[in-house]
């Protein structure tokens, strides 16, 4: 029964997410940003499926009595499934359509420019992500080996979480700067003075003469 309802609460919140990354897609007009979000959606779809592999199995077994709750979240991935094929038709078509044509789409310098930068972001902030996973799973192995007064292993979870948290302060920033810089409310030229520092965090960080600037963003 715990685990069955574990399984519900990550279906739930899966497609909160993947309604969150829908909407994304048909709000913005940058190519970038809808690629990086239709990747996105692929990713939650994935895990959506195999959550529905797991609903299929208990679906089947005998001991499971309570089928009805189980049907109804088969149905809700489901229903994601139908949506995602529509996305990925239209990613398709898009691309068929440009190929087919052999169009040679001319590109402003200024956009080019806009779509390096947002790219640049996109892998900033996947980067710390992976930092994140990287943070909480150490987090997670030490204090299952802590005894009560370790303070050694004490020491190095405080550690971790303080670069934890800096990690997501960061990915927030990167987050709000790609939103303005989409919306035209931030220009490319100000996004490009924090590029060095921003990409030396990421390079260096954890590293003993790491020197953190805390005021990276105070330019924008």
């Amino acid at each position: 029964k715990g685990e069955i309802d574990r399984c519900l609460k990550k279906v739930t919140e899966g497609v909160d997410i993947f309604e969150d990354l829908w909407q994304k897609i048909y709000s913005t007009t940058n190519v970038n940003i809808k690629e990086k979000h239709e990747a996105d959606l692929k990713k939650e779809i994935k895990k959506l499926q195999r959550l529905r592999d797991g609903i299929k199995t208990w679906l089947t077994t005998p001991e499971v009595k309570e089928k009805k709750n189980l049907l109804e979240y088969k149905k809700l991935i489901e229903t994601q499934m139908e949506r995602f094929k529509v996305v990925e038709r239209e990613t398709k078509t898009k691309a068929f359509s440009k190929e087919g044509l052999g169009l040679q789409v001319k590109v402003d310098p200024k956009e080019k420019e806009k779509e390096d930068v947002v790219n640049w972001l996109s892998q900033c902030i996947d980067s710390l992500n992976v930092r994140v996973d990287q943070c909480e799973c150490k987090i997670e192995s030490i204090s299952a080996k802590k005894k009560k007064n370790d303070k050694d292993k004490q020491d190095q979870i405080d550690t971790l979480k303080s670069g934890l948290e800096k990690h997501k302060q960061h990915i927030g920033r990167l987050e709000l700067i790609m939103r303005l810089l989409d919306n035209d409310a931030l220009a490319v030229d100000q996004i490009l003075k924090i590029k060095e520092e921003v990409d030396y965090y990421i390079s260096s960080n954890g590293e003993p003469l790491f020197n953190e600037n805390e005021f990276i963003y105070e330019e924008l």
